[in-house]
């Protein structure tokens, strides 16, 4: 990656990390995404589950969930856009939805 892993990654480096991660575009200063389940259990299942993950890694997603839809925003807040963090967090929660 072309950016310091607290740094904000510009342009071109995202652009080309986000072919990796199908599913997440850029919106502004973040990345988002929605992961549809068959119903309400498995999308709070999928919370639960990456919680003690992302905890892990002390970087917190904006989400919120409706029944069986979790909508995902990631953002370094710190330093005012995307970094490596926001992308190693995105791959983490693509392979607990099995994305």
């Amino acid at each position: 990656m072309s950016a310091a892993d607290d740094g904000i990654l510009d342009d071109e480096a995202l652009t080309q990390a986000l072919t990796d991660l199908p599913g997440w575009e850029q919106d502004d200063d973040a990345i988002v995404t929605s992961y549809s389940f068959d119903d309400f259990g498995a999308a709070i299942d999928f919370m639960s589950t990456a919680a003690p993950r992302i905890d892990e890694l002390d970087h917190h997603p904006e989400w919120t969930n409706v029944y069986a839809t979790v909508d995902v925003r990631l953002s370094s807040h710190d330093v005012g856009g995307v970094t490596e963090r926001d992308l190693r967090l995105a791959r983490v929660l693509d392979a607990i939805a099995g994305r």
